[in-house]
């Protein structure tokens, strides 16, 4: 059982960057892909990016601005997200998995609670 828990959300204004965290329990994180999807009030989730356990990414086309990482000493995936826009306001959640990390929510195996995100502008 992997326990993923996101934090670094808030208020940010147009323009500012924040940095999401995804700590995980347990001592098999190193093992796991993981990825962060979003999902606005009202719409359905989607995608944001992807980190496979041997470090490759995956981003979707139109978030150039975000960047993934992890560090397998400390059980932590993180999203830095830069230059935000008011259409960055979302809940964004961790998940994790064994699988061939892809867009598709389905194949995650553990999710967070989700971190809120509001970019004002």
């Amino acid at each position: 059982q992997v326990q993923l828990v996101e934090s670094g959300g808030g208020l940010v204004q147009a323009g500012g960057s924040l940095r999401l965290s995804c700590s995980t329990s347990g001592r098999t994180f190193s093992t796991y892909n993981m990825a962060w999807f979003r999902q606005a009030l009202g719409k359905e989730r989607e995608f944001v990016a992807a980190i496979s356990w041997d470090d490759t990414r995956y981003y979707d086309s139109e978030k150039g601005r975000f960047t993934i990482s992890r560090d397998n000493r400390r059980n932590t995936a993180y999203l830095q997200m830069n230059s935000l826009k008011p259409e960055d306001t979302a809940v964004y959640y961790c998940a994790a998995t064994r699988e061939v990390p892809t867009k598709s929510g389905a194949v995650y195996e553990y999710w967070g609670q989700g971190t809120q995100v509001t970019v004002s502008s």
